[in-house]
C-alpha cells in the first residue's frame, strides 16, 4: 500500500482548463498561419498581399497576448468568454480567406476546427451560435469582392493539382489540430476529476478525523473520573495486602496502579494534542528526544532495535512531535504484535533531502495481497477480538499524509512487514547537542 499528498496546484475549472489549452492552440495556429503565407509567397512564387495577411496575423498574436495576460490575473473564466474567442477566431479567418482566394481557398476547411472546439469546450446554444456565425462568414464570402489567388502563371492541370494538394493539407492541419486538441483538453480534465477526487477524499478524512478527536475528548473527560477511583482503591489494596503479606497478590494491585498510570498519561497526551492545528503545534525536537518520545509506554517484549546514525542524533527538526511519536509508536506496536516473541523490531530513521525518513520492520508472519490491500482502513483489524480496533495505522496515515509526507507498507507472507513513513521536516541547521553527548543504543530497548 502507497500513500502520499503532494502540494498540488490550484484546480482550475472546466472553462478555466478548456480557454488555457485554446489559448496554446492559437499559439500554434499564429506559427501555422505565418508559415504558410510564407510558404505561399517566397517557395510557391503566389504572390499573395502579405501587408493585409500578416495585419491579421498580428491582431491574432496581439489577442492572444492579451488573453494570456488577463487569464493569469484571473483564472477564472466564463463560458461566453471562450465563445467570444472563437467567434473572433472565426472572423480572422474569414478575413485571411478574404485575402486569399474567398470560398475557393481549401484552408476553408479550418471552420470546423472552430466548430469542433466550440461542440467540445460549451454548451448547445453557444455552440449553435458559433455554427451560425461560420455558416454565414463562409456564405458572405462569395457576395464580397474578394481577393483572387493570382493563379494566372499556372496551368489548368497545375491549378487542380495545386488545389487538391492544398485541399489535403488543409484536412490535415484541420484534423490534428481537432485530434490534438480533443486529446490535451480529455487528459486536463480527468486529471482535474483525480484531483478532486483527492480532495474530496482528505475533506472526508479530515471529517473521520474530526469526528474521532470528539470521541477522543469526551472519552478522556469520561474516564478521567473512573481512572483515578481504581488508582485510589488499587492503593487502598496494596496497602492491605502489605499488612497480610500477600507478595502475589501486592504485585498485582502494583501491577493495576501501573495500567492506569498509563492510561492517564495516554488521556494526558490525547488532551494536548486536541484542538491544535499541525501549524500550531510545530516544535523544535533532537531526533533522539522524538524517539524518545516514541519509545515511551513500547512494551519491553518483543525488544525494539533502535537504529539511528550518532551524527544526525542530535539534529534538530521542526515537527508536531506528540503526533509524530504517536503515528510512530503505533507502527512500533503494530509489529511488536506481529513479531515472535524474541525477535527484534528493527527501528532505522534517517534524513534525506531535508525530509526524515523512518523505516520500521518486523520478522511476523506477514500479509496477503488481500490483506494488504485494505489496511489502513478504519476500523479494519487482523488482530483477535479485544485486541485492536483497526486504527492505528489509519491515525498513523492521516498524521503522515496530514504533514505532507508518504506512508508505504510492504509486506510478504512469512517474512515479515516494512513499514516507511516519510515526512518532510524543516531541519535546524544547528544541532542541539553534540552527537558525542547524545548517543543512541541500539539496543535501548
Amino acid at each position: 500500500m502507497r500513500s502520499g499528498v503532494s502540494e498540488a496546484e490550484p484546480i482550475l475549472d472546466r472553462n478555466g482548463l478548456n480557454f488555457s489549452w485554446l489559448l496554446k492552440l492559437r499559439w500554434s495556429s499564429i506559427a501555422g498561419q505565418t508559415a504558410t503565407i510564407l510558404a505561399v509567397h517566397f517557395l510557391l512564387d503566389i504572390e499573395v498581399p502579405l501587408v493585409p495577411l500578416f495585419a491579421v496575423v498580428g491582431v491574432e498574436l496581439l489577442s492572444n497576448i492579451l488573453c494570456a495576460v488577463w487569464f493569469q490575473r484571473r483564472p477564472r473564466v466564463h463560458e461566453w468568454q471562450l465563445a467570444a474567442v472563437l467567434a473572433l477566431d472565426i472572423g480572422l479567418l474569414t478575413g485571411l480567406l478574404y485575402f486569399t482566394g474567398g470560398p475557393f481557398n481549401p484552408f476553408s476547411f479550418l471552420y470546423l476546427v472552430n466548430i469542433a472546439l466550440a461542440a467540445v469546450a460549451l454548451h448547445a446554444q453557444w455552440t449553435w451560435m458559433l455554427v451560425a456565425l461560420a455558416l454565414l462568414s463562409f456564405g458572405l464570402l462569395p457576395l464580397t469582392d474578394f481577393w483572387p489567388l493570382p493563379l494566372g502563371h499556372l496551368t489548368p492541370e497545375q491549378t487542380v493539382n495545386l488545389h487538391r494538394q492544398g485541399t489535403w493539407v488543409a484536412f490535415g492541419v484541420a484534423a490534428t489540430f481537432i485530434v490534438h486538441f480533443l486529446w490535451r483538453v480529455t487528459g486536463a480534465l480527468a486529471q482535474r476529476e483525480r484531483e478532486l477526487h483527492q480532495t474530496r477524499v482528505r475533506a472526508a478524512q479530515k471529517e473521520r478525523l474530526a469526528s474521532l478527536a470528539t470521541v477522543a475528548a469526551g472519552a478522556a473527560h469520561e474516564l478521567a473520573t473512573p481512572l483515578g477511583t481504581i488508582a485510589l482503591a488499587a492503593k487502598e489494596l496494596e496497602r492491605e495486602l502489605g499488612a497480610l503479606g500477600d507478595l502475589q497478590a501486592i504485585e498485582d494491585a502494583r501491577l493495576i496502579r501501573e495500567q492506569v498510570a498509563r492510561c492517564r498519561l495516554i488521556l494526558d497526551q490525547m488532551g494536548v494534542g486536541l484542538g491544535k492545528s499541525e501549524e500550531q503545534s510545530l516544535e523544535s525536537v533532537t531526533l533522539s528526544a522524538l524517539f524518545d518520545e516514541v519509545l515511551t509506554g513500547v512494551r519491553d517484549a518483543p525488544p525494539v532495535h533502535l537504529e539511528i546514525d550518532p551524527a544526525v542524533a542530535g539534529a534538530r527538526l521542526r515537527l508536531p512531535p506528540r503526533a509524530m511519536a504517536q503515528a510512530l509508536r503505533s507502527l512500533v506496536t503494530n509489529a511488536q504484535d506481529a513479531s515472535p516473541p524474541r525477535q527484534p523490531v528493527v527501528v532505522t530513521a534517517v534524513i534525506e533531502d531535508r525530509s526524515l525518513a523512518v523505516e520500521v520492520r518486523d520478522r511476523g508472519p506477514g500479509m496477503t495481497g488481500d490483506v494488504l490491500r485494505r489496511i489502513g482502513e478504519p476500523f479494519f483489524t487482523t488482530k483477535p477480538p479485544g485486541h485492536g480496533m483497526g486504527l492505528g495505522l489509519y491515525l498513523t496515515r492521516a498524521v503522515v499524509e496530514g504533514l505532507g509526507g508518504e506512508l508505504a507498507i510492504d509486506s510478504q507472507p512469512a517474512l515479515g512487514t516494512r513499514a516507511r513513513v516519510i515526512v518532510p521536516a524543516q531541519i535546524d541547521p544547528d544541532r542541539a547537542s553534540d552527537a558525542s553527548q547524545s548517543p543512541i543504543d541500539p539496543d535501548r530497548r
